[in-house]
């Protein structure tokens, strides 16, 4: 039993204009559906799709507060060049620099519209084969026991591991990365950015959410109600969900 992550979701009060600008960023298209706005390829919707890590942004009535979110995306680029374009490009729609402390990098800290922050990295060698969307960075207290929960939660393979970071990716060797990196500080709000996982057809998801419980899962409750999807935290708290086939 496995799950694959197959999105991030993200949430926003104007989930349109959030999901407008994740897809002008990452090269894809904004499919307007009855609630959410998928981030997704153009053409017919494929849901999930077999090989983008799609991006689901999700309408609440509360804007993000000043605190710093503990996940966020990394954008790949090919060239000091392509960096610079990318980081006007982003400024040019809406996108604005932000300082979490970062000091002197080589890559670019930028927010969306809506205040979730992103990293514009500078190329690099590890992220050639990515598309524009490198990694989803996770900031953790501990890589080595995140590594552990997300290996044995997902079908995605441990490339990593060090005191100060993890690092996971697609067996397929395809697609972003899963990052976990040591952070000082805790949970300060609601996560308003996290993965959605999906079981293989045929898996049951009761079955892999008591899976996951089993590994040190927490039931979350988010007033979802009745809904046909499973909202837990990870050992350290990081909020993501197991949705249901559709």
């Amino acid at each position: 039993m496995a799950l694959r992550p197959v999105q991030v979701n993200i949430k926003a009060v104007d989930s349109r204009a959030v999901g407008r600008f994740w897809a002008q960023a990452l090269g894809l298209h904004a499919h307007h559906l009855d609630v959410t706005t998928y981030v997704g390829p153009a053409g017919g919707l494929v849901w999930p799709d077999p090989h983008t890590l799609g991006i689901d942004v999700v309408p609440v009535p509360e804007p993000k507060t000043a605190a710093k979110n503990r996940t966020h995306l990394d954008l790949a680029t090919t060239s000091a060049e392509h960096q610079a374009e990318v980081v006007t490009r982003l400024t040019t729609l809406g996108a604005t620099p932000v300082d979490i402390g970062q000091g002197d990098v080589p890559w670019t800290v930028l927010a969306d519209i809506e205040g979730n922050e992103f990293c514009v990295l500078d190329p690099r060698e590890v992220y050639r084969d990515t598309g524009p969307l490198a990694a989803v960075v996770v900031d953790c207290a501990d890589p080595r026991a995140m590594a552990r929960f997300w290996a044995e939660a997902t079908d995605w393979t441990v490339h990593e591991v060090t005191d100060g970071s993890a690092t996971l990716r697609s067996a397929e060797g395809t697609g972003p990365y899963l990052e976990f990196l040591r952070t000082p500080g805790g949970k300060a709000a609601p996560d308003r950015v996290h993965l959605d996982l999906l079981p293989y057809p045929g898996h049951d998801p009761a079955a892999e959410a008591a899976r996951l419980r089993a590994l040190g899962a927490t039931d979350l409750d988010l007033g979802q109600g009745d809904a046909p999807w499973t909202c837990l935290t990870d050992p350290e708290g990081h909020e993501f969900c197991v949705l249901a086939p559709s």
